[in-house]
This record gives C-alpha cells, sequence and structure tokens, in this order.
C-alpha cells in the first residue's frame, strides 16, 4: 500500500471488483432508489482512523485542524465576532425527554473542543489512542489522506466495503437488529438523547475493532463514529427526518456563496432504533465540510499495487 513520511502503514483489506444493490427502498426518503452499482477493486482501512494515528500526522506535519482555527468571518456574515472563536460540537446528554427536532438541545457547540480536547477545555485523550478521531471536518480528513498517500472513499466504495458481500442486508451482520439485546456495534441504547443503559458498554466512543468484523474482514463501519466520504449530497429537502447530529453550522445560505454539502455514512453511537436509525450501510446524511462534531471520523482508501 502506498505511504509517505516515516508513520507506519495502516492495515488495509483488498475488496474485490463487484457490483451491488446499493441504496434502500423500505428505509428513510433520501436511501431510495435502491440501483446496481459496479465498484473497481480498492484497499481500504480496516478501522477508522485512531486518535494515536492522527497525532502521528500532526507530530509530523504541524497541521491545525478547522475546528482550532476561528472561522471565516466572510463566511458567516450574521455571526456575532465575539462568537467566531475556535472550537466544535460536543454532544451532551440531557437530563429529561426533549423534542427530537432540535438537536440543539443536545448539541453544544464549545469554544475550545477538538480532535486533542474531544469533551472540550480539560479533556484529553489520555485512553482514547484507539479510539475513532473525531472533531475533523472535511479538509481535516483529506490533508491526512494526502499525508498517508491515500483518498476519502466515495459513497459507492463505501458502501460496498460496508455491506461485506451481504448483498441486500439490512445490517452489515444480517437482517436482525440485535443492538437492543447483544449488540454488534456501538450505537445508543435507551430512550434518545436522555437516557443511555450502555448496554453495549459505551456512552460516546469505543475502541476500534471492539466488535466483530464484516464479511470483508473490516471493523466499525456502522456505529461508532459517521465517516466521510468524497460524494456531494445533493441539497437536502423538507422530507428527509432528521439525524442524530447537525448537518452544519448554521444556515448555509448566510454566506456569499452556498456552503456545499457531502456525504457522510454509517451512522455513530448516537443512532438508535427510536431515533436516527442509521447504523445501516445504506443509511447516509449530508455534512457541510466545515463541521465538526464529536460523532463524525473518517477512514482511507488507496488503489492496488
Amino acid at each position: 500500500m502506498p505511504t509517505t513520511g516515516s508513520h507506519p502503514p495502516v492495515e488495509q483489506i483488498l475488496v474485490p471488483a463487484g457490483r451491488f444493490l446499493m441504496g434502500s427502498d423500505h428505509h428513510y426518503p433520501e436511501e431510495r432508489p435502491t440501483r446496481m452499482v459496479e465498484v473497481e477493486p480498492f484497499l481500504i482501512d480496516v478501522f477508522p482512523v485512531t486518535n494515536r494515528a492522527f497525532m502521528g500526522f500532526v507530530a509530523e506535519t504541524g497541521y491545525v485542524t478547522v475546528a482550532e482555527k476561528p472561522p471565516d468571518p466572510t463566511r458567516y456574515p450574521l455571526a456575532q465576532l465575539r462568537d467566531l472563536v475556535p472550537g466544535s460540537l460536543v454532544f451532551s446528554m440531557t437530563e429529561r425527554p426533549v423534542p427530537l427536532t432540535d438537536f440543539c438541545a443536545w448539541w453544544k457547540w464549545t469554544p475550545g473542543a477538538c480532535w486533542r480536547q474531544p469533551q472540550g477545555p480539560g479533556s484529553d485523550l489520555e485512553g482514547l489512542e484507539e479510539h475513532p478521531v473525531v472533531h475533523v471536518a472535511y479538509q481535516d480528513a483529506l490533508e491526512y489522506a494526502r499525508w498517508a498517500g491515500k483518498a476519502l472513499p466515495s459513497e459507492e466504495q463505501w458502501e460496498y466495503a460496508a455491506r461485506g458481500g451481504r448483498e441486500g442486508k439490512v445490517f452489515e451482520w444480517g437482517n436482525q437488529d440485535y443492538q437492543e439485546s447483544a449488540p454488534r456495534a456501538n450505537t445508543w441504547q435507551g430512550r434518545f438523547p436522555y437516557e443511555n443503559t450502555r448496554l453495549d458498554g459505551w456512552v460516546l466512543t469505543s475502541p476500534v475493532g471492539w466488535y466483530p468484523p464484516n464479511g470483508f474482514g473490516l471493523h466499525d463501519l456502522t456505529g461508532n463514529v459517521w465517516e466521510w466520504t468524497s460524494t456531494p449530497f445533493d441539497r437536502p429537502g423538507s422530507s428527509i427526518p432528521p439525524g442524530c447530529g447537525p448537518t452544519g453550522p448554521s444556515d448555509p445560505d448566510q454566506g456569499t456563496e452556498p456552503i456545499p454539502y457531502l456525504t457522510i455514512k454509517g451512522g455513530s453511537h448516537l443512532c438508535s432504533i427510536r431515533y436516527c436509525f442509521r447504523y445501516r450501510p445504506a443509511a447516509r446524511q449530508p455534512q457541510t465540510p466545515d463541521t465538526s462534531t464529536g460523532h463524525i471520523g473518517f477512514r482511507c482508501i488507496s488503489e492496488p499495487s
């Protein structure tokens, strides 16, 4: 696999060429229609990029993530300058039931939150070295991939890899949902966003590889963290149900130019059968590229040698 610099290679698996039925006609509207898609062979990371791997990237390059820099005021002319400070969106469990139509009830803009401080100032990565890196915007993921001599997967590549050869199944592992009895991925159990039974052992992220691999030998493609893809997402309409997180930091029409949407895949530790039922290969959500949160990460692909 291609590598650059002095960083160690990340384990990848060759996904063979093939045809698969992409999407779902039985869940959210943005997943429709199902269609047959052809994919060429490619190599993909076995795990999402971890905090340890991202540390190595930053140590070698000195890279500063989007969340660590003040937002560009020209992109957000309606924002107060005092609010344009480095930070990111951090999940905060509520104390009681809240309307599920307003993600601001559980997502908090947190100055100082970033990949190094995932819960905001005072937090750190001790014990989280093998967890997926979070609070990475699209550009951060791109820069890491370029440094590693790799790329970000397209939505088609990502979904094909996530299905693991299980054609037409609802989940990575088949059609039965085990998440409320014997979890096979890191998702939310209980009543979102105020009760988490921790049946799977986790409230936030889990170490990569904690759960069994899919049919291709890949881990954490659904649940744990959403993952960036390189595929644009058509501007969402009112028919798209709310997801488990914000799709952008503000109205994308605030600035001089609309902010495009990209596609994230796989759901996260905040997805639930009761809300944001997106821990499925077909699930997808729009995300503005300058948004970082505590439940979005990424993995890379490369060309077979």
